[in-house]
């Protein structure tokens, strides 16, 4: 099949909720995929939440968390997140796993959540 839902999946990156602190995304497991991206969904910021966004890789998803080399990511995500804004990082890295962060610098909240949207080795049939 040619389109588009059948050559892709999806996974929870982060839980929609209102954020008060620094999150680490769940683990997405990149294995039978060609490419990546995080999708970004805000809400409301309360008391300037100052919330930034970025892609973390490891190769066994548990351990080694390290910042994606800034060659490996293509973001629309500005410095500081927006309210009621959406945003894709795109990952074109080597690593297994990925995870999104977001990282609070000051203020109170922001209503965040994030989808992975990996497209699928269509050979494997692994969507």
């Amino acid at each position: 099949m040619r389109d588009f839902y059948s050559n892709i999946a999806t996974v929870q990156a982060v839980t929609p909720a209102v954020q008060s602190a620094s999150v680490n995304g769940a683990a997405v497991d990149l294995k039978d995929t060609t490419r990546a991206v995080i999708v970004l969904n805000t809400g409301a910021v309360a008391g300037s939440g100052d919330f930034s966004a970025k892609v973390q890789e490891s190769d066994d998803g548990s351990t080694g968390w390290a910042d994606a080399d800034a060659d490996h990511v293509t973001s629309d995500a500005p410095a500081t997140l927006e309210a009621t804004s959406a945003y894709r990082l795109g990952y074109h890295g080597h690593a297994r796993f990925i995870r999104l962060v977001l990282t609070k610098a000051g203020g109170t909240s922001i209503a965040a959540g994030a989808v992975a949207v990996e497209q699928c080795i269509a050979q494997l049939g692994a969507c």
